[in-house]
């Protein structure tokens, strides 16, 4: 690997260019830099849009520990074909496709073998992954990316691309769990918990699904988009107690998408007997719980995250079919830096959405 300056090329493969933060200040700048030749199986991707997403922040900072630098972020990618290897069958040059948050994974464990390659131990992540020769993956805030097709969704042709691009992975971490757990459907009372990016667009799901949903936020100035933009049957402000005791007992399931250290004891008591709390967020500290408040109603916690490449494309389909997408800004790549320090302040309705097409390749000097 040949490194010069702002550049990091491999003896083989073709140029790429995007931006890259190479400490832990997060801040990124112009980076070039190589991807492989288009294998057999593979197809070659021209990055059209690419969604910001929080876990984004987290990694560019290094907070979950686990960064390689330089680092390109971005895994809510969407993009056009424009070459496939020989043995690819699913799609053709000039498709309008997505990539998500995996790009490969071993294929023969039980959860690969049942379409849960999102719980695959060996997974590899589209950024900040090891691939499984050894080289280090960079993500969607680049001019192109080199994926199997195994790991690639279609994007309908009536989904406007900039604002699918955060279904990637906002939308099927919202989705999976509704399925999975039942909560999809007439007669399912669902509780949100904080209306964000992820949490937006999981109101628009379970509208869809025919649910009755409820958002759950510390800020009680999202109510108006909460109940007349996204369409909630309910709204609760987290530290009113009278609002909180009045709703105990009546949902059927929460998913709880706050990744900031939050009580969840008085999420468990709104929960109905036999329900669920989902958690999505990764929150740094442990939570404050006791024993008594699940056993005494049968109640459980879990987690869920992201989707397998098979439910991310149904859930693709649904959203198309039911015309959800998500709120977003859509950004020029030159003010990324900016919209991180925004995202940061929870200062973003409800998703940022980087034009990676029309505005990237003027960065490059």
């Amino acid at each position: 690997m040949e490194r010069l300056g702002e550049r990091c090329l491999s003896v083989e493969g073709l140029e790429a260019f995007g931006w890259a933060a190479r400490d832990s200040s997060g801040h990124l700048s112009p980076f070039v830099f190589s991807r492989r030749e288009t294998g057999e199986e593979e197809v070659r991707v021209k990055v059209l849009y690419c969604g910001v997403c929080h876990s984004d922040l987290h990694c560019l900072k290094n907070e979950w520990h686990s960064s390689i630098y330089p680092l390109v972020p971005g895994h809510e990618i969407v993009g056009e074909v424009t070459e496939t290897g020989r043995k690819v069958s699913k799609f053709s040059i000039g498709d309008k496709i997505g990539v998500g948050c995996i790009v490969d994974s071993c294929r023969t464990c039980e959860s690969c073998r049942e379409d849960q390659e999102n719980y695959c131990t060996k997974s590899v992540a589209t950024y900040n992954g090891v691939q499984y020769d050894g080289t280090v993956n960079y993500g969607g805030y680049s001019d192109h990316i080199v994926v199997d097709e195994r790991y690639v969704v279609k994007i309908p042709h009536t989904l406007p691309l900039a604002s699918a691009a955060p279904l990637l992975c906002a939308g099927i971490s919202m989705y999976s769990p509704m399925k999975y757990f039942g909560l999809a459907g007439p007669g399912k009372h669902i509780g949100i918990v904080g209306l964000g990016g992820l949490g937006h667009i999981g109101v628009r799901f379970a509208k869809a699904f025919g649910s009755k949903v409820t958002v759950v936020s510390s800020t009680a100035g999202k109510s108006k988009d909460a109940l007349e933009n996204f369409g909630a049957d309910g709204f609760l402000v987290s530290t009113d107690e009278g609002q909180m005791q009045a709703a105990m007992g009546t949902m059927d399931g929460i998913i709880d998408t706050v990744s900031a250290s939050h009580p969840i004891l008085p999420l468990v008591g709104l929960l109905k007997t036999n329900a669920k709390l989902v958690l999505l967020g990764a929150t740094e500290k442990p939570f404050d719980l006791h024993a008594f408040s699940l056993i005494l109603g049968r109640k459980s916690i879990a987690g869920s995250a992201i989707g397998g490449i098979k439910e991310t494309q149904e859930m693709i389909n649904f959203a198309a079919e039911h015309g959800i997408k998500a709120e977003i800004e859509t950004i020029s790549m030159e003010y990324v830096n900016t919209a991180m320090d925004r995202l940061a302040k929870g200062d973003v309705r409800y998703r940022f959405v980087i034009d990676i097409a029309n505005t990237l390749a003027v960065t490059r000097s």
